[in-house]
């Protein structure tokens, strides 16, 4: 089945469900994007069956509109068989790119289902052009880039290197996509695995040096406001981006074809030259389909003073003033900022707690007081200053389901072009040929022509036969006529064969032939050499009074993860008094423009460099430093762990989504030595461009005028059930938030050396020295086999839990 054929750039609208996909091509989507029931990172959507996919794929073709599918995840070692079951499914489908987050996986379509068009998930976290290069060394076709880029960084990309796509619309994550695990460590629900509880969206207090900071009505401290880069189309288009993409496939038809329809006018405005403002009609429709306050986001870099708003999380919609008054039954506004029909929901902002808020649909109209169904609303719970929000439109929902409620035009002009050639004369069958780029199709007629006396076939005649395409996925191009003579055919005849003609262009491509498989794969990546080493205990610290703690402990090497790089060369020159190796983590991010921080690592002149993103890997590749992958490049199965290895590091550490049973699986599947586990740890959970610092204790946008409260208080977040979450800025202004309660993996320890794991870590935050040579001695006695983990963790009083999920899906 053919793909439909786009001129740059290319809209992309998300499909939840099949009403989605309609309402996504009844309203200017070039493409649709939409998951199945396995391996997708919107796992609370509808989704699709394996079942639905052929008729999903035939449907939107045949709307001039293309079908990428989600399999932005993980994927456990076990899991590989059924993953590259359904990459090959995929294939077979014909379907027009998959977007994928695991590395491994993206080796694997390459390797395995070539005609199968990689794309670069967002969950990839692909944030600097070095991180692009590394994607195109897995042959992915196009790069998702993280929604924190800016329009300034994504100058610094070459789109001649590989199309780049960028979300212009929808809910914002606050934490880089790929790098939160919030939901894993607070409620065993991996966001890198389709589940996340969205834990940015509740309310946190933010406490200061062990005192609560009043910010009033501020609750909702991590609850971004959403993407609305409308206006910000003809800057992208002019930056070279290939896909503009609209997130959203847990929303509703209705927002999928109002928020699709807006960027289609604004995209054609800006091809054509033309301002691509949006009217005052575009702006309501976005914010009431959905909106938490709309924003252009990272577009011109950070704002964190507009970013998050915290007064909210969930929806609002449009803003209509404060309550003037408040009677009995009913609530009073002065000059609203828009229209209220009866039949409108408002909900009302009383600056609590919004899952408690309270709303309704407004019954009648009375001057200024509004009135609404008896008994629905508490009015002793309002009071003049509440703010008041309209979150529906009823009028609205019905004139949008009318776009996609009755026959859908799509994008025919979209759809690839068959080219048509006529042969035969009186006596002879008919012959046509259909060519569709470099695949051709020929059909012949039952019977063979005869002489005309009249109304001969023209080639005006033929044209108008032919191209009846309809609901096909083509569209008519050319036609040469070789007839010899004047001839005629039953125009039934001609029926048949353009409908024969169809149904061969119409099967998808075989899939390509491959010289290897899955199995021979995993053969060959477990037949690498080993690399024998005895069970070795590191440890990662963030102080200088842990590592001074850490130096005088039998450790095989520190790492030092400090806030402030610029102390590095110090901490490298404790480390060589010790006579002990040093190893320094590069920042978990690496934007463009940011190659400066691993010269700053160089120039420390340490033994070996912990890498936490794609991009160290390129800058790193001919470094005489010793090079190790830590957790963030989400070594969750061993092709992406022998992908790694195989670009010069020595070891990988597992990523943090595993349980103990998938530990253990990875291990037993890769030669010994090639694999690190994080044994204990305060487990980092938000990972964000979002300063909460500058945001909550400054009235900076930036690093350039925020004061730096980072580097003068101790911060914690606290959420709903009290428990107080420690915050860091790191060198680059991104901000961790890392889980309170520290959680160790020390009961598994003898399965896991029995699998073959050998170099554990423990990782410290908050801890004193004290506490340092406390917990090195305790795992020291447990590699040494002096303790058992069944004791440790009690001892410690950690969690008793590896890794942050316990076998969830």
């Amino acid at each position: 089945m053919p793909a439909p054929t786009h001129d740059l750039p290319e809209l992309l609208a998300p499909a939840g469900d099949w009403e989605c996909v309609r309402a996504a091509v009844a309203n200017g989507a070039d493409a649709v994007f939409f998951g199945l029931s396995r391996f997708n990172a919107r796992m609370r959507a509808e989704n699709f069956t394996e079942e639905d996919l052929p008729e999903v794929v035939r449907f939107v073709h045949a709307h001039g509109v293309k079908a990428y599918v989600t399999f932005n995840v993980l994927v456990f070692t076990d899991e590989l068989p059924d993953a590259v079951a359904q990459l090959q499914l995929l294939e077979r489908a014909g379907v027009d790119a998959v977007i994928i987050q695991d590395v491994g996986l993206a080796d694997l379509a390459r390797r395995l289902t070539p005609r199968l068009r990689v794309h670069a998930s967002t969950q990839m976290t692909i944030t600097s052009p070095e991180g692009v290069t590394f994607a195109t060394e897995l042959g992915v076709k196009q790069v998702v880039l993280a929604r924190e880029t800016s329009l300034r960084e994504l100058a610094k990309f070459d789109p001649a290197v590989v199309p780049l796509e960028t979300f212009v619309h929808g809910a914002l994550c606050v934490a880089y996509s790929g790098q939160c695990l919030t939901s894993e460590s607070l409620g065993q629900r991996s966001a890198n695995r389709g589940e996340c509880a969205q834990a940015c969206r509740m309310p946190y207090e933010l406490v200061v040096d062990g005192e609560t900071r009043d910010l009033g009505d501020k609750r909702y401290l991590l609850s971004p406001q959403d993407l609305a880069a409308v206006r910000e189309i003809p800057d992208l288009v002019r930056a070279g981006v290939k896909t503009f993409k609209i997130e959203g496939r847990l929303k509703s038809p209705e927002y999928v074809a109002a928020v699709t329809a807006v960027y289609r006018r604004a995209l054609d405005a800006a091809l054509a030259d033309q301002p691509a403002e949006p009217t005052p009609d575009d702006w309501y429709r976005l914010e009431m389909t959905f909106s938490r306050g709309l924003f252009p986001g990272w577009m011109h870099g950070v704002d964190h003073q507009q970013l998050v708003g915290a007064r909210y999380g969930k929806k609002r919609g449009v803003y209509l003033g404060e309550i003037h008054e408040v009677g009995p039954d009913f609530i009073a506004l002065q000059n609203p900022k828009s229209k209220i029909e009866n039949g409108a929901g408002l909900v009302f902002d009383t600056g609590g707690d919004t899952n408690a808020e309270q709303g309704g649909r407004v019954y009648e109209q009375r001057g200024n007081r509004l009135y609404f169904e008896r008994g629905r609303i508490d009015f002793r719970r309002l009071k003049p200053g509440d703010r008041v929000w309209k979150t529906d439109d009823p009028a609205l929902t019905r004139a949008i389901r009318q776009t996609f409620a009755g026959p859908l035009a799509g994008r025919p002009h979209k759809k690839p072009a068959l080219d048509f050639v006529v042969t035969g004369r009186a006596g002879a069958p008919l012959e046509i040929t259909a060519s569709l780029g470099d695949r051709v199709a020929t059909v012949t007629s039952a019977r063979p022509l005869e002489a005309a006396r009249t109304q001969p076939l023209t080639t005006e005649k033929l044209a108008a036969q032919l191209g009846r395409l309809g609901d096909t996925p083509f569209r008519p191009g050319t036609l040469d006529n070789q007839l010899t003579g004047d001839v005629i055919a039953p125009a039934s005849e001609l029926n048949r064969l353009r409908r024969a003609l169809v149904a061969q262009l119409e099967t998808p491509t075989p899939p390509a032939p491959v010289t290897t498989t899955l199995d021979a794969i995993l053969r060959e990546i477990a037949a690498a050499p080993a690399r024998p080493a005895p069970p070795s205990l590191t440890v990662l610290v963030r102080t200088f009074e842990q590592l001074d703690a850490a130096l005088a402990t039998p450790v095989e090497a520190v790492y030092a993860d400090f806030e402030d790089i610029r102390r590095y060369r110090e901490a490298v020159e404790r480390a060589r008094a010790a006579g002990r190796p040093i190893f320094l983590a590069t920042p978990r991010i690496q934007k463009a423009g940011e190659e400066g921080f691993f010269k700053l690592i160089e120039k420390a002149a340490p033994d070996g460099v912990l890498i936490r993103n794609v991009g160290a890997i390129a800058h790193f590749a001919d470094s005489p430093l010793r090079r190790l992958g830590d957790f963030s490049l989400n070594v969750a199965n061993p092709v992406s762990a022998a992908l790694f290895l195989a670009r010069g590091l020595e070891r990988v550490t597992v990523s943090y989504d595993l349980t103990v049973g998938q530990v253990t699986a990875l291990a037993r599947a890769l030669p010994a030595g090639g694999l690190e586990l994080t044994l204990h740890q305060h487990m980092p959970m938000f990972h964000m461009e979002h300063c909460v610092f500058a945001a909550f204790m400054s009235n900076g946008r930036s690093f350039l005028d925020c004061g730096r409260p980072c580097e003068k208080h101790r911060v914690h977040l606290r959420d709903r059930v009290g428990i107080a979450h420690p915050l860091r800025a790191d060198v680059g202004c991104r901000n961790t938030l890392f889980n309170a309660a520290a959680q160790t993996g020390a009961k598994f320890f003898d399965e896991l050396r029995a699998a073959g794991l050998r170099h554990f870590r423990v990782e410290l935050l908050e801890e004193n020295a004290a506490e340092t040579r406390e917990i090195l001695a305790a795992y020291r006695a447990l590699l040494d086999g002096r303790d058992d983990g069944a004791n440790l963790w009690r001892r410690l009083r950690a969690t008793h839990q590896l890794g942050v999920t316990q076998g969830t899906y």
